[in-house]
């Protein structure tokens, strides 16, 4: 089956320049949100971005949903899926197990972390006494495994466990060298904070992307909850434009969408053009930015016709 392909329109943005998306879902827990998953990738496919990646729950409680999430994507769509793979309560060869599988499965792209505490927000990590330490240490076993493309988190604001940007930079300049093809960031909602980051990453030495990731407020609560446990802080003129809105869920999504948007045309103005959306498996708020930017799904722009 091929039904939901990648391949059915060009993705143009505003202007002159073409804009490169990728988003990321999250593998469903009942069928009601597998229906619902599904026909996020139908609505989004279109858009034809460049990689869809699908998450990993800590302590790969999603592994196995993970798994077939990303088969069915390759096995029914024309889309390339990257899988999220974490270092977290599992052993090297669990890992590599899981790794053999989806090179196995057809899948070429990795994104790798390193994953949260078990325990949650705020407690320190430990990695698996038999495991892989870090997602610089489950970047180089991948690399041993197979030919992937590896993609790596970076952020903008520093890791909350992290000592320091200076450490923290180190870090993904260390996932590079072993071998990470690009880096996404964490969220962030001032391009500044992004705009730093990237001098300061380039300083150090890498040269590979630093693809910005981009997640629209469908409800402030819940994205401020995100934000606090990852350390992304969300601007005073952004949380104001939100006030009021709990119980306004049709106006809070307009307003998500408008917001994302202008935060990536303000990154594409500086010459930013690849991003990568957190889409929390909500395909119209997603569409409705993308359109926002001037992304559209049609085969071509057609000429007016002569009368």
């Amino acid at each position: 089956m091929t039904g939901i392909a990648g391949q059915t329109g060009r993705a143009t943005g505003s202007g002159d320049r073409d804009i490169k998306i990728s988003f990321e879902f999250f593998p469903p827990k009942t069928a009601k949100m597998e229906n619902n998953l599904w026909s996020a990738i139908e609505k989004l496919a279109p858009l034809q971005p460049s990689f869809v990646s699908v998450t990993y729950g800590a302590g790969g409680s999603t592994r196995e949903r993970t798994h077939a999430t990303v088969a069915r994507i390759v096995n029914e769509t024309d889309l390339l899926p990257a899988a999220h793979l974490t270092c977290v309560a599992a052993s090297r060869d669990e890992v590599n197990t899981v790794i053999r599988s989806y090179r196995d499965a057809g899948v070429r792209h990795i994104v790798a972390l390193r994953g949260d505490a078990q325990e949650g927000a705020g407690t320190p990590y430990v990695p698996h006494p038999d495991g892989y330490r870090n997602a610089c240490d489950l970047t180089a076993g991948i690399r041993e495994i197979g030919d992937f493309e590896i993609s790596v988190a970076a952020y903008p604001e520093k890791h909350p466990d992290s000592v320091s940007v200076e450490a923290d930079i180190d870090n993904l300049k260390a996932k590079i060298d072993t071998g990470a093809t690009r880096a996404i960031t964490q969220f962030f909602f001032d391009n500044d904070h992004y705009f730093r980051f990237v001098d300061r990453v380039r300083a150090a030495g890498v040269s590979a992307p630093i693809v910005p990731g981009i997640i629209p407020i469908h409800s402030f609560p819940q994205v401020a909850r995100f934000a606090k446990q990852c350390g992304a802080t969300i601007p005073a003129a952004i949380a104001e434009r939100f006030d009021g809105l709990e119980n306004d869920t049709e106006t809070s999504h307009l307003l998500a969408a408008v917001v994302a948007a202008e935060q990536v045309m303000g990154l594409a103005e500086q010459g930013i053009d690849d991003f990568h959306f957190y889409t929390l498996n909500r395909a119209n708020l997603v569409f409705a930015m993308c359109r926002c930017l001037g992304i559209s799904p049609y085969a071509e722009d057609r000429e007016p016709q002569a009368a």
